[in-house]
């Protein structure tokens, strides 16, 4: 189905496969996927970086392999084979720990117990099993930690139908009730008003995923939905016969779209719609008022999910540091990051910013944010640091009274 292939990764289940070199990993993403997008050999680690793999699992629907390089690797590139297997288990959503011939020593309890530790449903398969069968005593334990075991001989294509059963079972139910982008603030039969500026970062012919992302939801949950351009918008307003019940813009248009909405009408950003969806709103409320600490010389962090090149007026690269330091009133040591590299040291930023993360799975954010709680490194977003720097945080928070209420309670 050729349209399962567009679905952004961040709506996809994203199912991390991990073992020892040469435990079937790849054998198993071929059989599952009926297809080679692995590169199967009888060399130990064939694999050297993540592999992902979008396909249709019904009913669970879009879901993303990811096939990992083996972990117990060896030499200088081994480290770095390991490093990007490690990273894995930041997006992972439910995890395949793949055994071979019923070997099941420390190096698979360590895995295990690291997906354990993370709240990560886990299935456990014991591949190639037409040599060797897992023991009693072992699975018992297994069980007793609610890891599901299944038999299977990958390259043969055996037992991938009760793989398949197993997928769906473990599925973690967050998934399955994806939270709501901006329906659930837009009652069935009202209307919300999406501002879109076209400008050098709009993609030529198309919107950008989040504007896409958005109308999507607006529409399953029965909403209207106007889309307008940053100048049109107060003539677009006057010509609606009611109020509509959201108005939501490219965080950049900002200042622009809170002068010309009527103070009753509520208002927000596309990039806070998906830190509310992606994170947690109460901990980048925090966060973002930690720019009031900021002072010159400092370093902050600007993370951005996507790789995509910037462009001369690059809002992560050039606007947002630009607002941080107009507020600052000086110079900020400021470095920016793409993808899923993340520093392993949090410790010498005062401030990490933090893009939407539009194209990623909830778990992954959710594990930044953890990581800056543990650091005690206060994470903002994208469109909550230009609404502080610009004096409007309150009004972009007023669609969520809990988050406006945390607002409120930490400025006293």
């Amino acid at each position: 189905m050729p349209h399962m292939q567009t679905t952004p990764k961040g709506f996809r289940l994203h199912i991390g496969i991990f073992g020892r070199r040469n435990a079937g990993k790849s054998s198993l993403l071929n059989a599952l996927t009926r297809q080679e997008v692995s590169i199967v050999s009888e060399v130990a680690g064939t694999t050297t970086d993540p592999v992902e793999k979008p396909m249709e699992l019904l009913p669970l629907g879009p879901v993303l392999f990811i096939d990992t390089a083996g972990i117990d690797d060896s030499g200088a590139l081994g480290e770095k084979r390991v490093q990007k297997t490690r990273q894995v288990f930041d997006r992972t959503d439910l995890g395949l720990l793949v055994v071979e011939a019923a070997r099941f020593e420390d190096f698979e309890q360590g895995i295990l117990d690291e997906l354990r530790e993370r709240n990560i449903p886990l299935i456990v398969v014991f591949n190639k099993s037409d040599l060797a069968k897992p023991q009693a005593a072992l699975l018992e334990d297994l069980q007793k930690s609610k890891a599901i075991c299944v038999e299977t001989v990958a390259s043969e294509g055996r037992g991938i139908l009760d793989l398949r059963e197993a997928l769906i079972q473990a599925a973690p139910e967050d998934f399955l009730h994806t939270p709501a982008i901006a329906a659930d603030l837009v009652p069935p039969g009202e209307m919300a008003v999406l501002v879109v500026p076209i400008d050098k970062e709009a993609p030529k012919g198309r919107l950008i995923v989040p504007q896409v992302q958005t109308i999507r939801d607006l529409l399953d949950g029965d909403s209207y939905c106007m889309v307008v351009k940053e100048r049109e918008l107060r003539d677009a307003l006057e010509r609606l016969k009611r109020p509509p019940a959201l108005v939501v813009t490219d965080s950049q248009a900002f200042l622009k779209v809170a002068a010309d909405t009527p103070p009753s009408v509520k208002l927000t950003s596309f990039s806070i719609l998906f830190a509310r969806q992606k994170g947690d709103l109460s901990q980048f409320v925090e966060g973002s008022m930690a720019i009031e600490r900021l002072k010159p010389g400092d370093r902050v962090l600007v993370a951005e999910a996507c790789t995509h090149h910037p462009i001369a007026d690059d809002i992560g690269r050039v606007k947002i540091p630009r607002w941080l330091r107009q507020y600052v009133g000086g110079d900020l040591r400021i470095t920016t990051n793409q993808g899923h590299d993340f520093p392993e040291d949090l410790a010498e930023y005062k401030l990490v910013v933090h893009c939407g993360s539009c194209l990623w799975n909830r778990r992954e954010m959710l594990t930044r944010l953890a990581r800056c709680r543990r650091a005690g490194v206060p994470i903002s977003n994208y469109g909550m640091t230009i609404a502080y720097t610009l004096g409007i945080f309150d009004r972009a928070l007023e669609p969520f009274p809990d988050a406006l209420e945390t607002y409120r309670r930490l400025k006293k």
